[in-house]
């Protein structure tokens, strides 16, 4: 199960769940995709196919939607 925690533009944030447990969150666009650690701080864990602009606008978008992808994380794990 992928649940979609915010789409902005052509980004989808989603995260697995039954991956593992260190919160994290995915993005998937047309052109790639990545993952991004979000504590202690929100960094690139993986990327493919993003250029670095749509890296760096990912990694805005994921630092914008913390909070939600967060709360959504808990929610969905009961963590």
């Amino acid at each position: 199960m992928a649940p979609t925690v915010v789409r902005v533009g052509q980004f989808r944030l989603f995260f697995f769940s039954r991956e593992e447990v260190r919160i994290h969150v995915h993005v998937a666009h047309p052109d790639g995709e990545a993952k991004f650690w979000l504590t202690p701080d929100v960094i690139v864990a993986d990327h493919t196919g993003l250029s670095p602009r749509q890296l760096r606008d990912a990694q805005v978008i994921v630092e914008a939607h913390l909070k939600e992808i967060q709360d959504a994380w808990s929610r969905h794990l009961g963590r």
